[in-house]
């Protein structure tokens, strides 16, 4: 069911201030291994408008309906991992485990819903091939590609499957192309250097949500 854009607003706003400082104190937490650390306020405020801008994305792009569920928690759970990832390069799996089986779950809830079963058959084949062709990158050089990075692009080709074969090749695309361009700026501004490890899943993260936003057709239904 679409909604009208204050509608829209309203609701996003509510998640970002409800939701976004907790995901702030979660990535902190996790990154310190620190149950007491607590977020800077620029953290903070940054998750709340991520979340914000994220959760209003989706509601366009689905309306009301339980696939908005997985992308919301996707867009949660990414922020946070996100965060980790530049902070210590590492994607814990206390985010991302729950974040492939929430997002699962709501996909199969929105086929039984809606009958979108060729959407989710595509999203779960998108999500194999996927987390395979990472897993085999990640043992041809295990210095380039995390354990972590291969999680998440088998959670990314769900979402960005089940969205459309497109989506996914833009989603991919998008994602080396931030991680690049991410590259480029540490080594220009000498906080990096040729063999510095560079965190891949915020490129990935970027690159999917861009491949959203841009290349798929409105999901109202």
């Amino acid at each position: 069911m679409p909604l009208d854009p204050p509608i829209v607003a309203a609701v996003a706003a509510v998640c970002a201030l409800a939701v976004g400082p907790w995901l702030a104190r979660r990535g902190v937490r996790l990154a310190r291994a620190d149950e007491d650390a607590r977020p800077r306020p620029v953290a903070t405020l940054a998750a709340v408008v991520g979340l914000g801008a994220l959760v209003a994305g989706v509601l366009e792009l689905t309306g009301v309906r339980p696939a908005a569920v997985a992308l919301g928690w996707a867009a949660g759970a990414g922020l946070v991992l996100a965060g980790v990832d530049l902070a210590v390069h590492r994607l814990p799996d206390r985010v991302l485990l729950p974040a492939v089986a929430a997002c699962l779950t709501a996909l199969v809830i929105d086929a039984v819903a809606t009958g979108s079963w060729p959407a989710l058959a595509r999203g779960v084949l998108a999500a194999g091939v996927a987390f395979a062709l990472a897993a085999a990158a990640r043992i041809a050089s295990p210095a380039g590609l995390g354990f972590g990075d291969v999680k998440l692009l088998g959670l990314l080709g769900l979402l960005l499957g089940w969205a459309g074969w497109g989506v996914l090749l833009a989603g991919v695309f998008l994602g080396l192309l931030t991680g690049a361009v991410m590259s480029l700026l540490l080594l220009a501004t000498r906080r990096a250097g040729w063999r510095t490890a560079v965190p891949f899943g915020p490129p990935l993260l970027v690159g999917a949500a861009l491949a959203l936003a841009l290349g798929a057709p409105p999901l109202v239904g």
